[in-house]
């Protein structure tokens, strides 16, 4: 068996996301082979070389993939497919857009969000906002799954001597085309890699808030700043900073959680961190349920009290 892992970076950088897929891939047991697409991206190949495990690392440097679009990714994916039993990607953004386009370009059916490979053709995903766990087995002739990355850990970054080889495709599907970006700055780590979250609810009431209250511990403990859905409709935050079913999902080392209720959307985003720590004025906040340490207050008094002391 060989499995193809999709390198997630951008151009310049391999993201952690790639090392906890390969990880799902070493659980298969084969070869495994990682395709670098993007423009530029020769140092990204150089990172991808060097995971423990990895055997070839897969070069397809041209304009075409320079923002990895899913229309044309998903051609080069389709295109190498037939010389692999298994085809990865992060369940990021960025493989749930490509993924189903390469299932349906090959006519198979694809898994979502696997956390567990059972055997080569068997795997587990969660159903109903993770309150259950599906064990499901695939019988195509190619597995294709995008792999939930909080289900794995991250393979060695390191002490790996992979081939590198060039990759001579490039089709361009001609469907859509690159017209701008807007990216969110900050000196804080990025919310899915993150070892430390700090997450605040609609109890912060607005905008400043986070500023002023949730801001100075994120900064102190060097952590990333999360937030509920009802924190980010209600216009506190940026969306690219929801915690949630339909957000991120994360599993740092400590997850604190701040006026959060607790809703099954929220825990299904963060349930599966190795701490988590609660502050809420209702001791009956379904966020208690999962949360390992639980502090029944006022936030606005707890947290400046607790930021001060660390």
């Amino acid at each position: 068996m060989t499995i193809l892992v999709y390198a997630e970076h951008d151009n310049a950088t391999l993201k952690p996301a790639t090392l906890n897929v390969v990880t799902a891939a070493k659980a298969v047991g084969g070869d495994i082979h990682i395709l670098v697409a993007g423009k530029d991206c020769q140092a990204v190949a150089t990172q991808a070389a060097q995971i423990a495990g990895v055997t070839k690392v897969l070069v397809a440097d041209h304009d075409v993939y320079a923002h990895q679009l899913a229309e044309n990714i998903s051609l080069l994916v389709k295109d190498l497919a037939p010389n692999y039993s298994h085809i990865f990607a992060a369940a990021t953004t960025n493989g749930k857009n490509f993924m189903p386009r390469v299932a349906a370009l090959l006519d198979m059916s694809m898994i979502t969000d696997a956390i567990k490979v059972v055997s080569a053709d068997t795997f587990e995903r969660p159903i109903y906002a993770g309150n259950a766990i599906a064990t499901v087995q695939s019988g195509e002739s190619i597995k294709l799954a995008t792999i939930r990355t909080t289900g794995f850990d991250q393979a060695a970054a390191t002490g790996g001597s992979a081939a590198v080889e060039v990759v001579g495709l490039a089709e361009d599907a001609q469907k859509s085309s690159f017209v701008s970006e807007e990216l969110a700055k900050s000196d804080r780590p990025e919310l899915t890699a993150a070892r430390i979250v700090v997450s605040g609810g609609r109890a912060l009431a607005n905008s400043d808030n986070f500023a002023k209250v949730l801001a100075p511990l994120a900064d102190k403990l060097g952590a990333a700043m999360g937030a509920s859905r009802a924190a980010v409709d209600a216009g506190y935050v940026p969306n690219d900073m929801q915690v949630g079913q339909t957000g991120k999902i994360v599993a740092p080392d400590l997850y604190i959680a701040v006026g959060i209720s607790g809703a099954i959307q929220h825990l299904a985003g963060m349930k599966d961190s190795k701490v988590i720590v609660a502050v809420n004025k209702d001791p009956d906040a379904p966020i208690a349920s999962v949360a390992d340490y639980f502090l029944e207050g006022d936030l606005y008094q707890i947290i400046p009290e607790l930021t001060a002391k660390i």
